[in-house]
């Protein structure tokens, strides 16, 4: 879904709807969709600059970084962008270093599409965890550590020593 620049009304447009998307499209690989990603936007044209603010909201299932465990992801995200005519593209050496993090739109177009999702991957959590207290799998054994200890653990014990164990029998 583009928006031309030039025909964005002085009142501003008001978008709500819908976008789906493919898990692919995601910078987090093991994320799926539950469901679609509704986005309510408002787009103000100020001069050249165009103004976006937005909320996103949708549902992911991720995997646990600890517990290996598929758990959902609700997303409820607000951002406000602004963008600027490609022309300053040519002058961005001139701009102040804090001024290069501005975006610019192309043949008078932004693709709104392009705009949620680049929102959407930024609120992706660094390490998903199913929660703060997930304890992970065990090392030794690999049973999940919230359902109990293993007999083994606090116990040394070497995977790689396992053979020469055999051998010494």
């Amino acid at each position: 879904m583009f928006i031309d620049v030039d025909k964005v009304p002085k009142e501003g447009l008001e978008i709500s709807r819908d976008f789906d998307y493919l898990s692919m499209d995601l910078v987090e690989e093991n994320a799926v969709f539950l469901q679609p990603t509704h986005a309510e936007l408002k787009i103000q044209k100020i001069g050249e600059e165009i103004w976006i603010k937005g909320r996103i909201t949708t549902c992911l299932s991720f995997i646990c970084s600890r517990c290996l465990m598929p758990f959902e992801f609700p997303i409820d995200s607000k951002f406000d962008l602004v963008y600027f005519p490609e022309e300053l593209d040519v002058i961005k050496e001139e701009l102040a270093d804090d001024d290069i993090n501005r975006l610019l739109y192309y043949s008078r177009q932004i693709d709104i599409r392009e705009v949620i999702l680049e929102q959407l991957n930024l609120t992706f959590p660094v390490k998903p965890l199913c929660s703060e207290k997930c304890e992970g799998i065990c090392a030794v054994c690999g049973k999940m550590r919230h359902y109990g200890k293993c007999a083994r653990e606090g116990k040394e014990f070497d995977f790689r020593l396992e053979k020469l164990k055999i051998f010494k029998r």
